[in-house]
């Protein structure tokens, strides 16, 4: 599937940082591969943190994401940890 932008929502904002939360049918490799997130990239920036709801249709799993990079439109994302 694709990124949907009507999937991500703002949990709390402070002093330049948002916490998101992302739910999505998609696995975790489709979500951190190339590009996923690049239609908010007008939204994210470095260091916001992603609360994903994961394969939502098959093995449901939530995982911690920290954006790491945002930059001409295009967002990377990695595993937080």
């Amino acid at each position: 599937m694709a990124f949907k932008a009507s999937d991500l929502s703002v949990l709390a904002y402070a002093n330049n940082f948002t916490l998101w939360h992302y739910t999505t049918v998609d696995a975790s490799g489709v979500v951190t591969g190339g590009g996923y997130l690049n239609n908010a990239s007008d939204m994210m920036r470095v260091n916001d943190l992603i609360i994903a709801n994961l394969d939502t249709d098959g093995t449901p799993a939530t995982k911690f994401y920290i954006v790491t990079g945002n930059s001409g439109g295009a967002v990377t994302i990695a595993l937080y940890s």
